[in-house]
């Protein structure tokens, strides 16, 4: 994990499901992710998201005794489509993941494909890598990946028992995961020689107390963005125009200064521990 005084960098890993109760599909949640066609055999609708932007690279990682056909992105959806026959099934697993910005496009994309053939690993399962890029007018540290996973492992025969192991809170398997893929993403910064790291406990958990920003609607979001691209035209500095915006920079702000103040109060501990050092 980080070493004492490191920069702390944003982490995020969710695990959510794709079901037929929520009237999605697991086709069709390739296709998005990954910026492609799939047709659903099942259904006959054809899932085209050619068009879709920001997809900066797809693969699978499968299982080494996977049949061929495992490798083609519409086949394998479609035989975990084929495989559940409740109208309420749980059709796939999705791993939603921050990547650093600190990193090169080359080390994310290794640092999410480790990740992949871990959880293929571990779990038997096949799993998609979709890495798509900051949206255009988002903030643009926000470089994330969707690892699609087939809930069913997958061998020589096909498709065939539940991963239950991912259904049951009481496993601890989310949670570690989630202590795994900050494990990755520090060796990662490190290796890169940058200062930041992650942690994946809450910050209740790691002791910080936390001043919260406000959720900001789709109006206040929309006018900040004409405020920011004024701003930009006009060649000044950007100020928040809505309360919530106000609000929430303050916040920023002051989370900046604790950090900083911090990190200051470390090296002075750090320098005086040093120079005690070398005096003796």
């Amino acid at each position: 994990m980080a070493s004492k005084g490191a920069a702390m960098a944003s982490f995020h890993l969710a695990v959510k499901t794709i079901s037929r109760s929520a009237g999605r599909s697991a086709t069709a949640a390739a296709a998005y992710r990954a910026g492609v066609e799939i047709t659903d055999e099942r259904t006959g609708l054809v899932h085209d998201y050619t068009r879709k932007q920001g997809v900066e690279h797809n693969a699978l990682v499968v299982p080494a005794d996977a049949p061929a056909w495992a490798n083609n992105r519409a086949a394998l959806w479609n035989a975990a489509e084929q495989a559940e026959t409740r109208k309420n099934s749980t059709v796939a697993r999705e791993y939603e993941i921050a990547l650093p910005a600190e990193l090169s496009a080359e080390a994310r994309r290794e640092l999410a494909l480790g990740l992949a053939r871990e959880i293929s690993e571990r779990h038997g399962v096949a799993v998609d890598v979709a890495i798509h890029a900051p949206g255009r007018e988002g903030d643009q540290r926000n470089h994330h990946a969707h690892l699609l996973t087939t809930t069913r492992r997958i061998g020589p025969e096909g498709l065939g028992e539940k991963t239950r192991e991912l259904d049951q809170k009481t496993s601890g398997e989310v949670e570690r995961w989630r202590g795994r893929w900050a494990e990755m993403q520090n060796v990662a910064l490190e290796r890169a020689g940058s200062v930041e790291r992650v942690d994946h406990r809450s910050h209740q958990r790691q002791g910080i107390e936390q001043e919260a920003t406000v959720h900001m609607g789709p109006s206040a979001t929309a006018m900040e963005r004409r405020a920011e691209h004024q701003a930009m035209r006009e060649g000044r500095a950007y100020e928040p125009v809505t309360m919530v915006g106000q609000h929430n920079a303050g916040v920023i702000e002051r989370r900046g200064l604790r950090q900083y103040m911090a990190q200051s109060a470390r090296s002075c501990d750090f320098g005086q521990v040093e120079e005690r050092t070398l005096n003796a």
